[in-house]
């Protein structure tokens, strides 16, 4: 079992940039697939993005080019660096932990992106 919380959320302007951070209550080095996912008002939960344990990602076309998914190993994080921010981005974002055996989650964290 792990345990994950996010962190970073905020209100942005169009156009700016923020970094959430997922932090896990063990080592992540062998978990295979960590990633990010949001939740709009009224929305399903959707896929923003992923990294494996070989560094491989992926994203949502969306969000391709602007954002970008990390991992720290060393320190037990996944960050999740958001530029060019859209209104479209405002949503909780949950960090997500494939084990392989279990999906985990964290409580999520707002980012609401507005003039």
């Amino acid at each position: 079992q792990v345990q994950l919380m996010e962190s970073g959320g905020g209100m942005v302007q169009p156009g700016g940039s923020l970094k959430l951070s997922c932090a896990a209550s063990r080592s992540i080095f062998s978990i295979y697939t960590m990633g990010w996912y949001r939740q709009a008002p009224g929305k399903q939960r959707e896929l923003v993005a992923t990294i494996t344990i070989s560094g491989s990602t992926n994203y949502v076309r969306s969000v391709k080019g602007r954002f970008t998914i990390s991992r720290d190993n060393a320190k037990n994080t996944v960050d999740l660096q958001m530029n060019n921010l859209k209104p479209e981005d405002t949503a909780v974002y949950y960090c997500n932990a494939d084990t392989g055996q279990n999906d985990h989650w964290g409580q999520g964290t707002q980012v609401t992106v507005s003039s």
